[in-house]
């Protein structure tokens, strides 16, 4: 029986978008959640009110920076931060 090695290769490292603080304004950050995410009014108010929360992972770069950049221009303080590289699973029999 033979060990198999499987290496994912992507060009790309995920990243995601960290809400730091809601800033002056939470309800101008919550609308900007919602265009972001598809959730409701409501529940982005919920998740801004959390902050610090993850408000997006697993995107590209640019996205990110597009979404941090919209986040700082309701008022709230965002930050992008580079998700850690998988470890390696192991041998698949």
């Amino acid at each position: 029986m033979a060990v198999k090695y499987f290496t994912l290769v992507c060009d790309d490292v995920p990243h995601e978008v960290v809400l730091v603080h809601r800033g002056a304004c939470p309800l101008d950050v919550a609308q900007v959640v919602r265009r972001m995410t598809g959730l409701s009014l409501w529940r982005s108010k919920v998740l801004v009110d959390q902050a610090p929360v993850v408000i997006l992972d697993r995107i590209p770069e640019e996205t990110a920076e597009r979404a941090v950049a919209a986040l700082r221009d309701a008022g709230g303080q965002a930050e992008l931060r580079q998700q850690p590289k998988p470890r390696s699973p192991g041998p698949v029999a």
